[in-house]
């Protein structure tokens, strides 16, 4: 009897792996087709091409384990009681649905609030930023529940658990008194909402767009120095600029020597200015650039040239173009820049 169901265990072995070999062979296949379809037909954007490859991939791993359930669910080492909690024989079955439970449950709610709730949002015209929020909370709320589901399904008392946690958090607490407090701090972003997802910010002189607000941290993108992880307690506790609804404008500062003329100076940075709006892309008509004489110093005149622009993106490329432009036409026209000591700086 021992030898048929060895021999029974072997082909069910050969078998998965065969049909495992299958899938992941399929799971390359369509990934491929997936790039193809993405490099031949312009209609189709990156975004949908990387939720069709996430998809193969979901697809994949959760048939190899239902097939991996099928092929072995009568065997004696998947029911084998690996312990014995508040009555429960824990074996490497319940320990599999356990995870299967959190994982399935981490899937869903991303599948709920993007193809479900998205075009609800949409319809009835909910902010970016407050649907994010209601989509943090749903999250949360599900995967909470989930891990107190899997947690029970393995025997382990709760009542216990939360008992030894309160122990530890007053013998750590003050070691993660940060942590605490960046945490505190999300939850308070996400209902009060001083900054939503999509805004754009200025963080320590830095313009940026919020692109993910999480418990313990927000992520900034900036043009130039790539991507923040920015602490949530700076937002509760630092002045943040908020620039969403606020003109943004290419910014450059010229001193020149306090000998130019400064008329001329005036006619030369507008010849730059226009220069630049017949090249660049992403300049506002209106309202027109500006052009000011801002300040004098000891042996300096400092002036100031504004360009509306669309975004911050647009700006940090528009500022250089207009400093090559200008340094072109003052090079050609023989203008003396202001000493190093007293030229102006402004980011």
């Amino acid at each position: 009897m021992d030898r048929v169901m060895s021999q029974l265990s072997e082909i069910n072995l050969i078998w998965f792996l065969a049909f495992l070999g299958l899938i992941i062979m399929g799971n390359f296949i369509l990934k491929r087709a997936a790039d193809y379809i993405e490099k031949r037909n312009a209609g189709v954007n990156g975004k949908t091409a990387a939720t069709a490859r996430s998809v193969v991939n979901w697809l994949s791993f959760y048939s190899a384990l239902l097939l991996f359930l099928l092929y072995f669910w009568g065997e004696e080492w998947m029911t084998y009681t690996l312990y014995s909690q508040g009555g429960v024989d824990v074996s490497f079955f319940l320990i599999l649905v356990a995870f299967m439970i959190v994982s399935l449950a981490h899937r869903l709610v991303k599948i709920f609030t993007l193809y479900v709730l998205k075009p609800v949002y949409e319809y009835y015209e909910i902010e970016t930023g407050l649907g994010y929020t209601f989509n943090r909370i749903i999250y949360y709320t599900v995967m909470i529940l989930a891990v107190i589901i899997s947690l029970t399904t393995v025997g382990l008392d709760l009542t216990a658990i939360a008992a030894v946690l309160g122990v530890l958090g007053i013998g750590i607490g003050f070691g993660m008194r940060n942590i605490a407090g960046n945490f505190i701090s999300g939850v308070i972003i996400l209902f009060e909402r001083p900054i939503e997802v999509g805004e754009v910010i200025q963080v320590n002189g830095k313009n940026g767009r919020v692109e993910k607000i999480r418990l313990r941290s927000t992520i900034i993108r900036t043009a130039k120095e790539g991507t923040l992880i920015v602490p949530n307690q700076y937002f509760i506790e630092q002045i943040v600029r908020n620039r969403s609804n606020v003109a943004m404008s290419a910014e450059v500062n010229v001193s020149v020597s306090y000998r130019m003329d400064t008329k001329k100076i005036e006619g030369l940075l507008e010849e730059a200015v226009q220069k630049v709006r017949e090249d660049a892309e992403g300049i506002l008509d209106s309202p027109p650039p500006d052009i000011r004489f801002v300040n004098f110093k000891n042996q300096a005149l400092d002036f100031l040239v504004l360009i509306p622009v669309t975004n911050f993106q647009i700006k940090e490329k528009v500022e250089s173009d207009l400093r090559h432009a200008i340094a072109k036409i003052f090079q050609e026209n023989k203008i003396e820049l202001a000493p190093a000591a007293n030229a102006g700086f402004q980011e």
